[in-house]
């Protein structure tokens, strides 16, 4: 059985910053490309950053340069840095490996 499991969201002034950490289990994790995804309110859900398996990143441009996404192969575990939060970057984020989503995590800029 599949899990991504997601935590570390939360309420943060503009400004600020956030980590979120995503932990699999049931998957082989070091094979695969996990990325992060988000969802706002009324929006529909759009990638905020990748990384595959050889630590190869993309990012979306609107959280280049503020957004890190890294690998731990040794704890399954994928971490986003958010740093320089804007109250836009409010959403649900999402951990996705292959065709598996986890439950999510709200992030909350206020201006």
């Amino acid at each position: 059985q599949v899990q991504l499991v997601e935590s570390g969201g939360g309420l943060v002034q503009a400004g600020g910053s956030l980590k979120l950490s995503c932990t699999a289990s049931g998957i082989i994790f070091s094979v695969n490309a996990m990325g992060w995804y988000r969802q706002a309110p009324g929006k529909q859900r759009e990638l905020v950053a990748i990384i595959t398996r050889l630590g190869i990143t993309h990012y979306a441009d609107s959280v280049k340069g503020r957004f890190t996404i890294s690998r731990d192969n040794a704890k399954n575990t994928v971490y986003l840095q958010m740093s320089s939060l804007k109250p836009e970057d409010t959403a649900v984020y999402y951990c996705k490996s292959d065709l598996f989503w986890g439950q999510g995590t709200q992030v909350t800029v206020s201006s």
